[in-house]
């Protein structure tokens, strides 16, 4: 295997990866800012306000997101297996 093969490879592997994750953490994200911003509208600064509204919502979102996640996955690992050279 080429060096060249082999960057490419990893290239696509760390792209994968960054577009399967993206969907949930944008979702805690999203519902971090929000908590953020209704935080310091109302001065409430409990702890726990701030992590389980983003661990429901970011489970929810990985309940809708599986199924895409594991096509994109199988997808991938089928692209690698062709491609390699055995």
């Amino acid at each position: 295997m080429e060096f060249s093969e082999a960057l490419e490879l990893g290239r696509n592997a760390f792209w994968m990866a960054m577009s399967t994750s993206a969907p949930i953490l944008l979702i805690g994200l999203v519902v971090g800012l929000i908590i953020a911003l209704f935080q310091a509208v109302t001065q409430l600064q409990e702890q726990t306000l701030t992590f389980v509204p983003k661990i429901a919502a970011m489970i929810v979102a990985a309940s809708v997101f599986i199924p895409w996640i594991s096509d994109r996955m199988v997808e991938y690992t089928q692209s690698m297996l062709t491609t390699l050279p055995w």
